[in-house]
């Protein structure tokens, strides 16, 4: 068994503590937020972000990153994308050479257009980083609701060691060393759910939702193959997987915001509602940066930032991509001469 720090006390990082705890791992739970420490140290629960799943006394709550990190073999960074990099920071002066962070946010740094565990890697040079994603709603891993997830990491031993870390009858891991196409799908991803999210709100149906997950991953592969990611991982978990759960589940934070930004809420308005970090809306300018930096066609995500950061009315943003020059699905197949 390992000895393991959840760096994030969200609902992510609550869940997965419960996985590992239920695993047989020793679990350290870190915060930045005073109150929330004591709140689950109080209740054993975290009433406003996973409300309903009961914390094991095994679990350890500390305000000390230093205490969550030392001697743990295992990481887990679950902080919200916009703040990887001040945590990373943070930990730069605690973690040991070889110590593994897993990275289990999603997005894409604006200014930089860094995946996050290149920020990761950046910021904490002496680690070893991996990353941890897939269609897994924080909701349902803390309830034991089967899940199936993908671990990258460039040595496969690092993965082999990590799947077996997480791995049980309720959560199976699969792994890869496409880490950098795992991120670009698990951040993308996000910003296509935003737009199902749009769609639901403008009360149109199943054949738009339809028509915005097939062709956002076409998007997302697209940009994620010109990045360097390999066109199988968007073929899976971490590509069409999470896309399909984002897009359809009222767990979707992004799908939520999505769909009071189509009821005629502003972005902030959304963001406000839905009380917690909604990561497309981070992604999106990132996205819409990469498309710019790799000479890449992303029509659904530039009509999203169309809505989000130029008060674009989101019928016309729909009507827009409808009436788009006609294309062949699919250029790689050839018709008969």
């Amino acid at each position: 068994m390992a000895n393991i720090g959840v760096v994030g006390a969200g609902s992510w990082g609550i869940a997965l503590s419960v996985l590992l705890s239920n695993n047989g791992h020793s679990v350290s739970v870190w915060s930045a937020l005073a109150d929330e420490i004591d709140m689950l140290n109080e209740h054993r629960e975290h009433k406003d972000k996973l409300p309903g799943v009961k914390l094991s006394e095994k679990i350890s709550f500390t305000k000390d990153l230093s205490e969550a990190v030392a001697g743990k073999e295992v990481l887990v960074l679950a902080v919200p994308s916009p703040f990887i990099r001040s945590t990373a920071h943070q930990l730069k002066d605690v973690v040991k050479p070889g110590q593994i962070i897993v990275n289990v946010a999603k997005g894409i740094e604006e200014n930089t257009l860094m995946t996050l565990s290149q920020i990761v890697e950046e910021e904490v040079p002496q680690a070893v980083v991996a990353v941890l994603s897939g269609p897994s709603h924080a909701e349902e891993v803390g309830r034991g609701i089967p899940t199936t997830i993908v671990v990258g990491a460039r040595k496969k031993e690092t993965a082999e060691f990590l799947q077996n870390v997480f791995m049980s009858d309720v959560f199976r891991v699969y792994i890869s060393p496409d880490v950098l196409g795992i991120e670009v799908g698990a951040a993308l991803k996000n910003v296509v759910a935003l737009a199902a999210g749009v769609a639901d709100g403008l009360g149109y149906g199943d054949n738009t939702k339809a028509a915005l997950i097939t062709r956002g991953i076409a998007e997302i592969s697209r940009i994620g193959v010109a990045m360097g990611g390999k066109f199988e991982t968007f073929m899976g978990l971490s590509g069409i997987g999470d896309l399909i759960v984002t897009c359809a589940s009222m767990h979707s934070r992004n799908r939520r915001a999505g769909i009071l930004i189509g009821q005629g809420h502003t972005m902030k308005e959304a963001m406000d509602e839905v009380k917690m970090v909604v990561e497309g809306v981070y992604s999106a300018k990132a996205a819409k940066g990469l498309a710019d930096k790799y000479g890449v066609e992303l029509p659904i995500i530039e009509q999203i930032n169309l809505i989000l950061f130029e008060d674009k009315p989101a019928a016309d943003a729909v009507r827009d991509l409808m009436i788009r020059d006609k294309k062949v699905e699919n250029a790689l197949l050839p018709f008969e001469e």
